[in-house]
């Protein structure tokens, strides 16, 4: 789900998955199996049926189009197989007649079942969207679009069409230090990895205002993961990590950026000339949660951050995209020389490449934040 799309329900998100092909076809395969099935009975002797065909036409509608039009299907391959078995009649034995006519019937009828099942499962799917949408918009709320005197823009795609948030996150708030951000993605699926994802969001909007450095923000977000794992017990006590990127641009309008970056692909800078620069920390660190692993300081990397410039951080669910022949997705490699009129347009055509890359199944969760230092600032 691309962040700030609406729900919808099970038909809809249905439809909009498919390409307009494949909406044409899905909506005209059950008349042409029921037009196939005549023709296939006028072409071939009489020993050959239809039936199958028009057993067919209604079981293919039950779970693409609407009851009526399930309903619709159902009747006019009833009305195929008797003209079929009229028009055959008198070279026809009267009980394989009588058979195939009974199966169509009954087929018919288990199709009805299987849509009113398939509607029903819609309906269900449809409201457990909409709670995890609503979960999603309170964990991860759409950032303003102008912030500190920047340009900002988010977005989040779930791997899974009914699976709308996970343990990818990020945040962006306005401080008195000048405008810091985290995007990160916490080790595991599911409610233990939301529940993290919330403790880290938590953690950095409130040390974000306080600490007068990311150094510090770190420190209290490596404190805050380590009283929950202390909470939680168990393996993910000892397993839990989260891999994070944190940055600043100072509010003192100087075109300064500091990153600091905790085991998470790096974000890049994309420049007003189309040139591009990765933004590699200087020493590489581990993921935050792993302090007891190994200890070392904080160190953030300052770079320079002229107008025009976008900003763009992303979780591994974009580096790690495959395609069909199991090569990665380089962002780097695919930005690197474009133009982008703001950090919305560079987010969108960002996801649209991945999923183009892919095939347009991604393996994994995707968070994005992008942010434009505008000309002439």
């Amino acid at each position: 789900m691309v962040q700030g799309d609406g729900p919808s329900t099970g038909d809809g998100e249905r439809r909009d998955r498919m390409s307009p092909l494949g909406r044409s076809l899905a909506c005209w395969l059950p008349a042409v199996l029921i037009v196939g099935g005549l023709a296939f009975d006028m072409a071939t002797p009489p020993s050959y049926t239809a039936a199958p065909f028009f057993s067919a036409a209604p079981l293919v509608a039950a779970p693409l189009l609407s009851l009526p039009a399930t309903v619709l299907t159902a009747l006019a391959a009833m009305a195929g197989e008797s003209l079929v078995v009229t028009y055959r009649s008198a070279a026809q034995d009267t009980h394989e007649s009588v058979t195939e006519i009974a199966t169509v019937f009954v087929v018919a009828l288990l199709a009805l079942a299987i849509n009113r099942v398939v509607r029903r499962s819609d309906a269900r799917l449809a409201s457990v969207r909409d709670v995890s949408e609503a979960a999603q918009r309170a964990v991860l709320p759409v950032p303003p679009e102008r912030l500190g005197g920047l340009a900002v823009a988010a977005r989040y795609v779930g791997a899974r069409a009914d699976a709308r948030i996970g343990g990818d996150f990020y945040a962006v708030q306005d401080t008195p230090h000048g405008v810091r951000l985290i995007v990160g993605d916490v080790r595991g699926k599911g409610l233990e990895a939301v529940e993290a994802a919330v403790v880290v969001i938590g953690a950095f909007r409130e040390a974000a205002e306080q600490e007068a450095t990311l150094e510090a923000v770190a420190g209290r977000l490596e404190r805050a993961l380590q009283r929950e794992g202390g909470r939680r017990g168990g393996l993910d006590r000892y397993e839990g990590f989260t891999t994070a990127v944190l940055a600043e641009i100072p509010a003192d309008g100087r075109p300064v950026l500091r990153v600091l970056n905790r085991g998470h692909p790096a974000p890049l800078l994309l420049g007003p000339d189309g040139g591009l620069c990765e933004l590699m920390p200087a020493v590489p660190a581990l993921p935050l949660g792993m302090r007891e692993v190994a200890s070392w300081p904080d160190r953030s990397d300052e770079s320079f951050f002229p107008a025009g410039s976008l900003l763009v951080f992303f979780t591994d669910g974009v580096t790690e995209a495959r395609d069909l022949r199991g090569r990665f997705y380089d962002p780097a490699d695919k930005l690197r020389g474009r133009r982008f009129p703001g950090p919305g347009s560079l987010l969108d055509a960002l996801i649209e490449d991945v999923t183009r890359h892919t095939g347009g199944a991604p393996a994994d969760d995707m968070a994005l934040l992008a942010l434009q230092r505008p000309m002439g600032e």
